[in-house]
């Protein structure tokens, strides 16, 4: 196992923001060489759904804005916004946003918009979050949203990441919703939580997909197969991923949907990967 790499850094005044789009970073965590999360300023007129994503930035060599879309990872009540991201040392955006400090401005285009809300889905029983990577922050804030459990008799989220320091931010979240004042009591004995490695050894390591084809998921959950019937899922992570992912979903019998169409499933198409 790797040993982990945890720096925080928290601004205890907000700054006020010098341009209209520009919102003020008030924390920053490093999860690992590859990974950091932060925090901002939430713009007062910003109305979201929990599971959505915004363009956020910096300003460019040429002075232009440099955006990309980012999953919000805070819940829709929360009074700031949270981020989480990979570095890529030669991406565009991200190896300058990696180096953000407390205090520092980015800017936030506050129209959030996105298919992994609620909304995009039929009413079910169960509720299956498939995430890799950084692919886990629309499921942080819905995770965190009393609407997931009000809808769902059970929460089954999955994250695979190539090693197991990876896992640590997603690792932490779940274990702190346990004591949270607002939906501790909602999450006890309905939130099932499995964590997986691709490159490193761990408590269970293998590529999920595969570990859905074999039936081992549910075996391990003491869950049924996938039912169209019964189980919903949204998915976010890489091209190939969410690829594999709604091949499985569709072979099982349950159809896409969107905003406009609600149905069995739904992919975020706008994730943030490598290269950014």
């Amino acid at each position: 196992m790797n040993e982990q790499l945890t720096v925080t850094q928290t601004l205890s005044a907000k700054a006020a923001p010098a341009l209209p789009d520009t919102q003020t970073v008030t924390d920053v965590t490093h999860w690992t060489d590859r990974l950091f999360s932060f925090r901002v300023t939430r713009p007062k007129s910003l109305r979201f759904r929990s599971g959505e994503f915004v363009m956020i930035g910096l300003t460019g060599d040429n002075g232009r804005p440099l955006l990309r879309a980012y999953s919000i990872a805070s819940p829709a009540w929360d009074d700031e916004l949270e981020f989480y991201s990979i570095k890529v040392p030669d991406g565009p955006l991200t190896s300058r946003l990696q180096h953000i400090r407390a205090g520092d401005g980015i800017i936030l285009r506050p129209k959030p918009v996105g298919t992994l809300v609620h909304d995009a889905l039929l009413p079910g029983r169960r509720l299956y979050f498939f995430s890799t990577g950084t692919g886990f922050a629309p499921f942080a804030s819905l995770l965190r949203d009393p609407e997931t459990y009000e809808k769902y008799e059970q929460v089954i989220i999955t994250h695979t990441c190539r090693e197991v320091a990876e896992l640590e931010y997603g690792r932490r979240l779940i274990a702190a919703l346990h004591g949270d004042p607002l939906i501790g009591e909602m999450v006890a004995g309905r939130l099932k939580y499995y964590p997986t490695t691709t490159r490193e050894d761990s408590a269970t390591t293998g590529r999920i997909t595969d570990l859905i084809t074999c039936g081992r998921l549910f075996d391990d959950l003491g869950l049924p197969p996938l039912d169209p019937e019964t189980d919903r899922a949204m998915v976010c992570g890489s091209l190939a991923f969410n690829n594999d992912i709604r091949a499985i979903l569709e072979g099982a019998g349950l159809c896409e949907g969107a905003n406009s169409e609600p149905a069995q499933f739904v992919v975020e198409k706008a994730f943030v990967g490598d290269g950014v």
